[in-house]
């Protein structure tokens, strides 16, 4: 961008504002969905079911609101989106039924699929090349942070109000997003219009592109199966939705605490380096789970966990947007999404058909086996390079 930093802070700070809300709610509703499934007698298989909804229309819609982004106000995207949000929380509310909650799974997905791209997109048009690495880091610290925040919120609203008020305190999150877009979206960037270059496809097919979204995807797959099968662990040993939620909460901790140090990480160490310490650090993790048995250690192993994934999935977006091409990051980070939302949709789906043949301790266990297999794409990846 052409404009002084100094210029775009304050449009960078309502970007991570907007971040922080979505997010909190995007995360709250992940654990509360969760929760409150398993509360009407959803069985694991449907619950992953449930799971993998919410990421239905990003893998369909990624790489095309990637295109809208590139062309279209931020703004009217993001007031959409918000208003999906709300809407799906609103229907958890009035009809607490599991068919409901496929319908409200989907439109929280909606939501999502706009609000991830275009928040992304924003934060690296509006940053400078010296201040990208910074400006991302940024971004995922306070994605770190919902991820504290959100389950921490679900599992008191379910604790002290029950789980129909948790779903209007979720919305309000959303609310929040509508009325700063209300009252400051106009400072977002205009739209810009349609791009005058055809897409090459074959930019797509180059093997270290394809390696990174593979990895990619695989990051993706650990940071949401272990958020998603911890509360299926905590709640099998007995846990409160306030202690399952504090322990994730620790993950979010340790995310945020080792994304502060990303920027110079990333200036020190190749990403395919990081990359291998991503990798190994989630098998290690995903491995101990079944051992624990109350919410002390769980939470000891969640704040390992975000030792090493937390920087996975930023790491992966700084990479694939200092690859695209200009006017194009929409759409080059509305790919990775599609990998990425693919793999976050068939995920639950598959691990949770798989739970039912090999219990939820097979499951941790087969997951730590492809966190090592990553680990070794990784490998690959530098020694392609």
């Amino acid at each position: 961008m052409s404009t002084e930093p100094r210029n775009n802070a304050p449009v960078i700070y309502l970007t991570l504002a907007l971040t922080f809300f979505n997010f909190t709610g995007n995360n709250a509703m992940r654990v509360l969905m969760t929760l409150y499934a398993l509360h009407l007698g959803a069985s694991a298989t449907a619950v992953g079911v449930i799971g993998g909804l919410l990421f239905l229309f990003p893998v369909l819609l990624s790489w095309v609101v990637g295109g809208l982004a590139d062309r279209k106000a931020a703004r009217k995207l993001l007031l959409f989106a918000a208003s999906c949000a709300t809407a799906s929380l609103l229907l958890m509310y009035f009809f607490p039924t599991l068919p409901v909650f496929y319908a409200a799974a989907a439109l929280n997905g909606l939501a999502l699929s706009f609000f991830h791209v275009t928040l992304q997109n924003l934060i690296g048009n509006l940053s400078k090349p010296e201040d990208r690495a910074r400006n991302f880091a940024n971004f995922s610290m306070i994605g770190a942070a919902t991820s504290f925040f959100g389950p921490l919120i679900a599992g008191l609203s379910i604790d002290h109000l029950g789980y129909a008020w948790a779903c209007l305190v979720t919305a309000g999150l959303s609310v929040i997003v509508i009325v700063l877009l209300l009252t400051h979206g106009k400072h977002l960037p205009p739209a810009r219009g349609r791009s005058k270059d055809a897409v090459a496809p074959r930019a797509w097919l180059d093997r270290s592109v394809v390696l990174m979204l593979v990895t990619g995807g695989l990051v993706q797959l650990g940071y949401d199966l272990f958020q998603f099968y911890v509360p299926i662990h905590g709640h099998a040993i007995g846990l409160s939705a306030s202690a399952i939620g504090t322990v994730l909460a620790t993950l979010a901790i340790a995310a945020f605490i080792v994304r502060n140090f990303l920027a110079r990480l990333a200036e020190k160490y190749p990403g395919e380096k990081l990359l291998l310490w991503v990798f190994l650090t989630g098998a290690v993790a995903f491995a101990l789970v079944p051992f624990s048995t109350n919410a002390w250690v769980l939470g000891a192993i969640s704040f390992l966990f975000g030792l090493g994934m937390g920087i996975g999935i930023p790491l992966t977006v700084i990479l694939m947007f200092a690859n695209s091409a200009e006017g194009r990051s929409g759409r080059t980070l509305g790919l990775r999404l599609t990998v990425n939302n693919a793999v976050r949709m068939s995920g639950p789906m598959a691990f949770g058909a798989l739970g039912a043949v090999v219990g939820v301790t097979g499951v941790f266990w087969v997951l730590a086996g492809v966190m090592v297999l990553g680990a070794g794409l990784a490998r690959w990846q530098k020694r392609a390079t």
